[in-house]
């Protein structure tokens, strides 16, 4: 396990990945969060609130507390600054379209450019999910065409059903959690290796002030 007796300032426990679901409104965002936490399906939520919410899980038989921002509105517009805060914050982005509206799913590249930018230098973590896979008969977007955005934007892709409750919700969350816990394991490898350099440096410059004194 990564980071499970960490604390904030405050003293709080910080949770060993911070996750971000994003999307247009309507395309089930805060359905496929509550079914993923209660395995309920609950019909009517107000677009324009956020909520976070603490899990815990197990991922490769190991225990991962998590919180999950659901976020509200849509993406630019007026609340700019507010996105990039969401994005500084988050470890891992789900990027959630519906299969039955294509303006979502168009959307889905630009978040992840927008992610892109904010994110500099370091690479966004991301998964993109289709939801509304119950809705087939209104179906717009293919499974292909889904594939190959995630593929040119170097995500990961699944196809889910907030209504029906499949585990692909679950496989979703639970790779960006793979995904976001390796990035970091790499990170931290490299801050290890990086600092054992500089000792080395340090020391060496020493006995060479040693050495000629």
């Amino acid at each position: 396990m990564m980071n499970n007796h960490q604390r904030s300032a405050s003293g709080a426990k910080v949770p060993d990945v911070k996750l971000v679901v994003m999307g247009r409104m309507g395309v089930g965002k805060s359905a496929l969060v509550v079914r993923y936490l209660t395995r309920r399906f609950i019909w009517e939520y107000d677009p324009t609130l956020e909520f976070s919410y603490k899990h815990q899980t197990l991922v490769d038989d190991d225990v991962v507390s998590m919180e999950i921002f659901d976020t509200a509105g849509q993406l630019y517009g007026d609340n700019r600054r507010q996105w990039e805060g969401h994005v500084r914050w988050g470890d891992g982005f789900l990027l959630v379209y519906s299969v039955t509206d294509k303006q979502s799913f168009h959307d889905v590249g630009r978040m992840k450019e927008f992610l892109d930018e904010a994110k500099k230098p370091r690479n966004v973590t991301a998964v993109i999910l289709a939801n509304k896979m119950d809705l087939n008969h209104e179906r717009c977007i293919t499974t292909d065409e889904g594939e190959k955005l995630a593929q040119e934007l170097s995500c990961g892709y699944f196809e889910g059903s907030a209504l029906l409750g499949d585990g692909v919700i679950s496989e979703a969350i639970e790779e960006l959690c793979r995904e976001v816990r390796r990035r970091k394991m790499m990170e931290n490898r490299t801050r290890r290796r990086s600092s054992s350099q500089m000792a080395k440096q340090v020391f060496s410059r020493v006995l060479t002030k040693i050495y000629n004194s």
